[in-house]
């Protein structure tokens, strides 16, 4: 481990030499690259280094112990070699952590998109439950949320909706969110106070820049349209709305949320390519995939991942066999305990598949 530290410093240090020569300076891309690396790596350098300033202090205050020492010098010598062998202890777990591989997405904006799927008009009720719990999660943690289309129902659910949370780290915590979600409850329509159970879908994507998939215009068909509202209704007469269709692989986007064709058409870029690299991934990179699905489980869209039982007040993530009492917490945006726990988890995953390359 500690020679793989070693390496971790030396590349910093080399990366600090490189962020100041000018002729890097003048390269956006390679000025772009070395800083993103420079503060992934900054974090478990200045972690390493202290372990290293405290393994100094211990060895000193180890080799003050004297047989000529009074019993009271003696008695603070040993309690604070006790206290630099507990913060070495520490240290050396959080160092073990920062060793994993990260997820290269998890620095990144994430595009969400959640459908109501079996259940109808209860469905999509659950799906605009979803987009709200999400939404709080995110301000909570002082994300910004952009809805980038929708196609909301009368009855204040949606079918579908397509939305963007930017903020560092939005990724790290949101993905593990990739699958179908069950709910159980009693819906406002039921006379007989009979339960009914629901789903909806969610994907998780990470925003891509351009540079990460090349996606050339003649492989892009576009149409335009009116977009419309709740029940299908013509919300605005011009055609503002706008259908992108990646011939290659025959995904399409559609986006109406804005009134002018041209945001509505570079929102629906950001979703295309999000969708391609998505597609581009699972098929080019099994091997992470299959480190990621070792953690949380497939990520395939039709897994069923959690359930929420209005009834309990419970929800239960059948990825880690979770179960909290809470669910009227967690529809309020307060995520962290099962955020946490599915960290945990893919952590402890990575960290067993490291040991055992």
């Amino acid at each position: 481990m500690f020679d793989r530290l070693q390496s971790v410093e030396d590349r910093y240090d080399r990366l600090n030499e490189l962020l100041s020569d000018p002729d890097i300076v003048s390269d956006t891309n390679k000025l772009r690259e070395y800083s993103k690396e420079q503060s992934d790596l900054q974090e478990t350098v200045e972690a390493y280094r202290e372990y290293k300033e405290i393994q100094s202090q211990l060895a000193d205050a180890k080799a003050m112990f004297d047989d000529k020492m009074d019993a009271d010098m003696r008695e603070m010598v040993k309690e604070e070699v006790n206290e630099l062998e507990d913060k070495v202890e520490e240290i050396e777990a959080r160092l073990h952590i920062l060793l994993i591989p990260k997820d290269p997405n998890d620095d990144k904006n994430v595009i969400m998109e959640i459908r109501g799927a079996a259940g109808g008009d209860e469905a999509a009720l659950f799906a605009g439950d979803l987009y709200r719990m999400y939404s709080r999660f995110a301000e909570s943690k002082g994300w910004k949320v952009s809805i980038m289309d929708s196609s909301p129902t009368g009855l204040g659910g949606f079918k579908e909706i397509v939305f963007m949370v930017s903020g560092k780290g939005a990724y790290s915590k949101l993905k593990f969110e990739n699958g179908a979600h069950r709910v159980q409850r009693v819906p406002e329509t039921e006379s007989g106070g009979r339960i009914h159970t629901s789903t909806a879908t969610v994907a998780c994507l990470p925003e891509v820049e351009e540079v990460e998939v090349e996606i050339h215009d003649n492989d892009i068909r576009v149409d335009t349209y009116a977009s419309s509202g709740a029940g299908g209704q013509s919300v605005n007469t011009t055609m503002s709305a706008v259908r992108l269709t990646h011939i290659p692989t025959n995904t399409v986007v559609t986006c109406q949320d804005e009134k002018s064709q041209i945001k509505n058409k570079a929102s629906a870029m950001k979703v295309l390519r999000a969708r391609v690299y998505d597609k581009f991934q699972q098929e080019a990179q099994a091997e992470y995939d299959a480190v990621r699905k070792s953690a949380v489980g497939t990520g395939d869209r039709s897994e069923r991942i959690r359930t929420y039982n209005y009834p309990q007040n419970r929800v239960t993530d059948h990825r880690i066999g979770l179960t909290i009492q809470k669910l009227d917490q967690i529809l309020q945006g307060k995520m962290d305990e099962v955020i946490d726990a599915l960290i945990v988890e893919e952590q402890s995953a990575r960290m067993e598949s490291l040991n055992n390359a």
